[in-house]
């Protein structure tokens, strides 16, 4: 409102927020990878959260999360320096959903 009275409407804003309405874990990539690569995951809800890399001999090689998270959408890139070639597998576990796949580093 200005001070002779006249007033004007802004334009309506929408806001999207995206929180998942699913657990999932993709694929990462690149895939193969040298030496490092992205994992993408996302939760539904607040909860504990582990997300671990294993060998191909179920030996835990790494432990990129184990932490209580909020509901959203998670990046984390994964950095192989010290590890040989081979195929690795990634595994999401929280309390409610469980999930795994693999990967392959190529040097």
């Amino acid at each position: 409102i200005d001070f002779d009275g006249t007033f004007e409407y802004s334009n309506v804003i929408e806001i999207e927020i995206n929180i998942p309405n699913e657990f999932s874990l993709s694929q990462n990539y690149p895939n193969p990878f040298n030496p490092s690569t992205t994992l993408e995951y996302q939760i539904p809800s607040d909860g504990f959260v582990s997300l671990k890399i294993y060998n191909s001999l179920g030996q835990e090689v790494s432990a990129l999360v184990n932490e209580t998270q909020s509901a959203g959408k998670y990046s984390i890139t994964f950095s192989a320096d010290e590890l040989p070639s081979g195929l690795y597998f990634y595994s999401i576990k929280s309390e409610e959903y469980t999930a795994t796949k693999k990967m392959i580093l190529l040097r």
